[in-house]
Parts: structure tokens; sequence; C-alpha cells
């Protein structure tokens, strides 16, 4: 038993080293473009964003530039392929700001990130599901005893899986994880290298509509599935003026895209190269909205902390209220 824990905590270390090897790599362009910016004078904020989620609208209408350039502001995105490898250029100092879901923080924070929870969206639990292929004999969640299971490591859905399994009266001892990206997992899933897969939107829809893919279970009831904006904690307490501005272009998003949902599929499809009808799945069950960080949402990711270290999916014990910043 000693031995496997070793064996666990020496593969997530080598794991996130993995990460911080490609997020500074797929950062690099971005970097380069802030060290342009500092010689002319201006500052920049460095905003990672994933294959969906209100940042894109914010990246495709450049608004947020408009909005931030009066204070001397540019702005730089990169586009990162989960939460994890999003929060590892943060921790690197790679990025200023980015949004992931409730799991990353919880890895990164372990992993002593200098990260601020700044605010996150409502709770979501139809927006990650536990899928199997369309002609698979798996019927339930307890069918998955012994299979093999793609998903991200240290994403949302590695709770969601957590939760599933105890749930059904099984341990997460009793699957076997397959650790890939979305991209990897979706190759992997339609190839039948896998059981399962365990996904979020927008990749949970198109396998549903590409595959026909069969959801064995969402996060209802399950897991809250919370999306979170997340700083630098430098960042966070030198430009509160900056993350205000963010906020408010933020919760116009969320407003603009509850009340246009067709316009917005349309205007979404082409910049994330997906088709309008997946697009259309996700914006009708998602949720809207951004709100201040709660202690009642701090204390959802310390049961979250504690699951994961009792687990020994992290290495040590965490505070997530630490990743706060002090009100002044």
């Amino acid at each position: 038993m000693l031995s496997s824990v070793k064996n666990k905590t020496w593969l997530l270390l080598v794991s996130f080293i993995l990460l911080l090897v490609l997020s500074a790599c797929n950062t690099e362009t971005s970097n380069e473009e802030a060290d342009e910016a500092k010689e002319d004078g201006q500052k920049t904020i460095q905003i990672g964003y994933q294959k969906f989620g209100t940042l894109n609208f914010l990246k495709a209408q450049e608004t947020l530039e408009k909005e931030l350039e009066p204070k001397g502001f540019t702005v730089t995105w990169t586009e990162f392929p989960g939460g994890p490898q999003l929060l590892e250029a943060l921790n690197v100092g790679s990025l200023d700001f980015g949004h992931t879901g409730e799991a990353p923080p919880i890895f990164a924070q372990a992993a002593d990130a200098p990260l601020i929870y700044f605010a996150n969206e409502p709770k979501n639990p139809k927006g990650e599901a536990i899928i199997v292929p369309k002609d698979s004999p798996i019927q339930s969640v307890a069918d998955l005893k012994g299979k093999k299971i793609a998903l991200n490591k240290g994403s949302n859905v590695h709770y969601l899986l957590v939760k599933a399994l105890e749930a059904n009266g099984l341990k997460y001892e009793d699957v076997e994880t397959s650790f890939l990206p979305p991209s990897d997992a979706r190759a992997a899933f339609e190839k039948g290298v896998v059981d399962a897969w365990v996904i979020w939107d927008p990749f949970l829809a198109e396998a549903e509509r590409k595959t026909g893919a069969r959801i064995l279970v969402d996060g209802t009831d399950l897991v809250n599935n919370r999306e979170f904006f997340l700083a630098s904690k430098e960042f966070a307490e030198e430009n509160p003026e900056v993350l205000d501005i963010i906020y408010s272009e933020i919760d116009k998003a969320e407003t603009w895209v509850s009340e246009n949902k067709n316009e917005a599929a349309e205007f979404l499809a082409p910049q994330i190269g997906m088709d309008k009808e997946t697009l259309d799945i996700v914006l009708e069950r998602r949720t809207y909205g951004i709100e201040t960080i709660t202690d009642e949402v701090i204390n959802d990711q310390q049961a979250i902390a504690d699951q994961f270290y009792k687990l020994q999916l992290i290495p040590k014990e965490i505070k997530t209220s630490d990743a706060t910043l002090e009100t002044k």
C-alpha cells in the first residue's frame, strides 16, 4: 500500500512538471507580445482561456481591450486545452487572469500556485458528464467497475468521477483512469481504447452529436460544477481597478448570451471551430451570470480539497480560504 502511495505521488509530481513544460511552450508567444508592450511603455494583462466560456466572447468582441485602453493596458490572450494547464502558466508567471472549473485551483494551490479566487459563475451540474459509446454494454455507473475511463487530470470532471463512483458504491481505485486532454481523449473514446469518458461542454455536446455517445450520469445532485475566474495574487493586489472592469465586462457578456442564445451560437461557432448545433445544446443547458466569491463557495472548494487529499490526489492539505483576497 505504501509503495502504491509513493508511486501515485511520484506520478503526480511528474505530471506537474510535464504541464509546466507544456505551459511554457504555449505561452511563449504571449510573453513575447507582453515584452514588446513593455518596451512601448504599456502595461499588459495576460489572459488564459479555454475552448469555451465567457472569455471567448470577450476575446472575439474586443470589448475588454476598449475598456482597458484608457487605463494604459493592452491584453494578450492564450488558449489552453484545460484548466490545469492554464493554472500552471499562472503559477510560473505567464498569466495574470484566467478561468477554470472547481478542481484545477485545488491542484494548483497544492502546488503552491499564487492564485486568487476572484469570481465564479452559478452552479452548472449539467455541463459535465460521464459518457459511453452508443453501443456500449455499460448501462450504469456501477458497471464501470474495472473499466478504463478517460479524463483530463485535475479538471472539474475529476471530482465528478470521484463523487459518481462514491454515490454508486464504488471506490476510486475500482476503475482505471487514463489521463488525457480532451482531443486525445476523444480519439481514444472513438477507437474504443477507453470504456468511458468524463468530459465537459462543449466537448460533451459535440461527442453526443457526432458520436451518439450516451450520458451515464451528469453532475446533477453530485457536483456544483462552478466556473471560476482566477487571478495571480500579485496582479490582483496591484490592479483591483482592472479586475473591476473585467468583472463588469463578463457580467455584460453573460447577460447578452443568456438573452441571445441563437445569435451567440452563430457568433461563437467559427471562433472556436465547432458547429452551431453543438453550441445550441451547450448554451441551452448552461447557467448564466457572475457572482462574487462567498464563504459558501470557498467552503465548497474546501470539501473538494479535503476529499482529494484523502484520496492522495494532492500531495498535501490546503486551506482554500488562503486563496482569497483580504477585505480592506
